[in-house]
């Protein structure tokens, strides 16, 4: 078997265009599996979701492109670039999901390309391997290439297909363009910085880093520079190439490009709001967030270690070993190699510097280490690119060549048999969901969780079986099956049933309130907040957790309002009885899932 592949290997050597052919074609795949398979046949997920796509619609129905609203109330929580971006997907392709969750796919899919891209150049697997060779002989040499190869189509794999870039890649929120501008950014940096022999290439690469570092300030603040700029100056202090490469990168032309970009909108912004904006996006939701705990997101220091096993599982078992392998702390061998083999000393720079960063934070959240994926997709590639071709060409023996590989191995199938009987049993640990009370029931008979139990056995038994063969070079491969498999077979169609369980209810009322609405009434919702609402209903939604609370609102509007007009409700059944209305204080509209519509006509209510 080995032979044929190195065959196909040596064939694929000789024929560039027939490899870029199916290049393109494996990152179709990809791209189709983890972003655009079934993007917008689902609703919008509540809680965040609809905040973005709400103010994103208020900007194309008010023309007001400087400052966003959600519900009637400015939002300041992101920069506008999110909502820019999915104004204009309304524009082109009407409001609806898949027009919403549109930039965050682009956004990971450019940075999958790029990914590739990168490691197909500049991917070299061995540190230590190319102290004397130019870039040039390096690009020559066939074993190095068929490696390129190997990293870059290893490398898109995992940037694209791991929990953290699917999840948030098919979401419509403001973390995957940031992570896309900032991961874009640091790529174009080090695609110039390889290139110094080549000045006009290097110039272009260092003008994208600009313009893809102030898109990622314009998505979401400060950060989109200073993570950046962390990771570069460390990476280059390292090396003693600061003033070197600081120097080629020509930074008052690159600051001058950066502020043409960012500084409109920001003074804009800042000329309509005054200091509601300065208060709310640079005090509340940059400073404290990074010195504070906001909106209770507090964890313990480890916090990132698991985000990072389970946001980057499977593939997060071999980063230990794929990081040991870049021996990042012998400084003097990696000064002496050339620039073109820094790739994965940077990613580990890369990966430490956000990993530190959002670790140092004292609100944490799983999205914030989100832009770390490619440079852990980047180092664990290298790792495996020279693994699997070590084992094609069999240029030691097997045993010998791979032992290093055998813990990390035994972990990965403890790790998949602990995530199968996780998901096997997990009807057994679910809590009480208000919005789907049946939520255990119903994913017992879809057969969920059998599903994904067998599909993570059977993919750890298939480990067992290669790694008591030695036959190292199809751990990843079986990995990768197991891991699409369990996108098909069980993450879609438990995206589905979540969606017709959990918010299609809530489309079907908003679209009710919408046809039965009267001049001047106003929507209401209790027990909930549920953001969706506003959006599918294109009215602002008044909120309230207590029933009591909300009815004595009615009831001083009416007051204070004679001729006030009725108010709809939506609520559970339960909740509406808490409001002690009486029958004919209220009219029943419908009900969808957890939830019902009324109409309350409010004058009734004084007499209560």
């Amino acid at each position: 078997m080995n032979l044929k592949v190195k065959s196909w290997l040596e064939l694929w050597d000789k024929q560039p265009n027939k490899a870029w052919t199916l290049s393109i074609l494996w990152l179709l795949l990809i791209s189709w599996i983890a972003f655009l398979w079934n993007l917008g046949n689902t609703g919008l997920i509540d809680e965040t979701e609809p905040l973005f796509a709400e103010a994103s619609r208020q900007i194309t129905v008010t023309g007001n492109w400087i400052t966003p609203y959600f519900n009637g109330v400015t939002r300041f929580d992101k920069p506008i670039l999110i909502y820019w971006c999915q104004a204009i997907a309304y524009k082109l392709i009407g409001v609806n999901s898949w027009a919403v969750r549109l930039p965050s796919a682009l956004a990971a899919i450019a940075l999958t390309v790029l990914g590739f891209y990168t490691l197909r150049y500049f991917g070299i697997p061995n540190p230590g391997k190319f102290q004397e060779a130019s870039p040039a002989i390096i690009k020559k040499d066939p074993h190095i290439t068929r490696q390129l190869w190997l990293s870059a189509s290893i490398g898109a794999a995992m940037i694209a297909l791991n929990p953290e870039t699917i999840a948030w890649g098919r979401t419509g929120v403001s973390d995957m363009l940031l992570s896309g501008c900032t991961g874009s950014a640091l790529l174009a940096f080090f695609l110039g910085y390889a290139q110094d022999s080549k000045p006009q290439v290097q110039e272009r690469w260092y003008i994208a880093f600009y313009v893809l570092v102030a898109l990622a300030v314009l998505t979401k603040g400060p950060v989109g520079i200073v993570v950046p700029l962390l990771i570069i100056s460390t990476f280059l202090l390292y090396l003693g190439k600061f003033r070197e490469v600081i120097q080629e990168m020509r930074p008052v032309r690159g600051f001058l490009l950066f502020a043409a970009i960012t500084m409109p909108w920001y003074v804009l912004v800042f000329l309509a709001n005054g200091e509601n904006f300065i208060n709310s996006f640079f005090g509340y939701h940059n400073i404290e967030r990074f010195t504070g705990v906001v909106n209770g997101h507090r964890a313990p220091w480890y916090f990132y270690f698991l985000v990072v096993l389970v946001g980057f599982a499977p593939w997060s078992i071999y980063l230990p070993v794929a990081i040991a392998r870049l021996r990042f702390w012998q400084r003097k061998s990696w000064q002496q190699q050339p620039r073109a083999t820094h790739l994965g000393l940077f990613a580990w720079f890369w990966f430490a510097g956000i990993f530190a960063f959002f670790t140092i934070a004292i609100t944490k959240l799983p999205s914030y280490v989100l832009p770390l994926m490619p440079a852990a997709a980047i180092i664990v590639a290298l790792f495996w690119s020279d693994q699997i071709n070590r084992a094609l060409e069999v240029k030691e023996p097997n045993k010998k060549a791979h032992s290093s590989l055998l813990w990390s191995g035994v972990f990965n199938v403890l790790f998949l048999l602990i995530i199968a009987g996780a998901i096997f049993f997990l009807p057994l640990y679910l809590g009480y969901d208000p919005a789907v009370p049946n939520l255990r029931e119903l994913l017992q008979q879809a057969g969920l969780p059998v599903s994904g139990g067998i599909i993570w056995a059977l993919t750890a038994v298939g480990l067992a079986i290669v790694l008591i063969k030695r036959y190292w070079h199809l751990v990843w491969g079986i990995n990768l099956v197991g891991f699409i498999a369990f996108i098909i077979f069980v993450i879609t169609p438990a995206y589905f049933l979540m969606d017709h369980t959990r918010q299609l209810p809530l489309r079907e009322l908003a679209a009710l309130s919408n046809q039965v609405e009267k001049p001047g009434e106003e929507l209401i919702m209790i027990g909930f907040k549920k953001p969706s609402l506003v959006f599918y209903s294109h009215q602002r939604v008044n909120y309230f957790n207590d029933p009591t609370e909300a009815i004595e609102y009615i009831r001083t509007k009416a007051t204070n309002q004679p001729n006030s007009p009725s108010s709809l409700i939506i609520a559970q059944p339960e909740l509406i009885q808490e409001t002690k209305l009486k029958p004919n204080q209220y009219q029943d509209l419908g009900s969808s899932g957890a939830y019902q519509l009324i109409r309350v006509d409010q004058q009734l209510t004084i007499n209560n």
